[in-house]
C-alpha cells in the first residue's frame, strides 16, 4: 500500500508539472523553427540578435476557452493535491479519498476539453493568413494531450485509494 500511496504522489507531481508546462510555455503551434504560437504569444526568432520576440496573441473565444480552461485544469490538480495531503493527516482510518480523486478527474476534463478545442479550431485561435498546412502541433499541445489519461487514471486511483494506519 506505500509503494501506490508513493506511485499517486509521484504521478500527481509529474502530472501537475506537465500541466505547468503545456500552459506557460511557447509552443502549441509551430510555423517554422523560427516561429511558434502558444496560448498566450506569437514569437519570432530574430537571427540578428538571437532572441525571441513575442506579441500577444490575437484574442478569440475559442483562445480564451482554451486558456480558462488549461488554468483551470491546472488549479484544480493543485487543489486536488494539497487536499490529498490535508486528508492523508485528518482522514480517519479506512476513509476514502473522494474529493481528491473527483478533483483530480475534474482536472482531466478540463484538460481534455482545451485541448480537443485547440483541435477542432485551431484555424479561429490561430487567425493567421498562413497556410495551417505550414505548421505543426508543438510538443507543449501534445503535453497536454499526454496528461489527460494520466490525470484521469490517478484520479480514478484517488476514489478507490483507502487509508490505512
Amino acid at each position: 500500500m506505500v509503494l501506490l500511496l508513493i506511485f499517486l504522489v509521484v504521478l500527481h507531481l509529474i502530472t501537475l508539472a506537465m500541466l505547468l508546462i503545456s500552459t506557460l510555455e511557447k509552443s502549441w503551434w509551430v510555423w517554422a523553427d523560427s516561429e511558434i504560437t502558444d496560448l498566450w504569444y506569437n514569437c519570432f526568432h530574430d537571427n540578428a540578435s538571437s532572441t525571441w520576440l513575442c506579441a500577444a496573441t490575437n484574442e478569440s473565444d475559442w483562445l480564451q476557452s482554451v486558456q480558462a480552461l488549461m488554468v483551470l485544469s491546472v488549479v484544480f490538480s493543485s487543489i486536488s493535491f494539497l487536499v490529498f495531503l490535508v486528508q492523508l493527516l485528518t482522514l480517519t482510518k479506512g476513509g476514502l479519498f473522494y474529493f481528491t480523486g473527483f478533483c483530480q478527474a475534474f482536472a482531466g476534463f478540463t484538460d481534455f476539453a482545451a485541448c480537443l478545442i485547440f483541435t477542432f479550431h485551431r484555424k479561429e485561435i490561430l487567425s493567421d493568413s498562413r497556410d495551417l498546412n505550414k505548421g505543426h502541433f508543438g510538443y507543449c499541445f501534445i503535453l497536454a494531450w499526454m496528461c489527460v489519461p494520466l490525470l484521469l487514471v490517478s484520479g480514478v486511483l484517488y476514489v478507490h485509494l483507502r487509508k490505512k494506519q
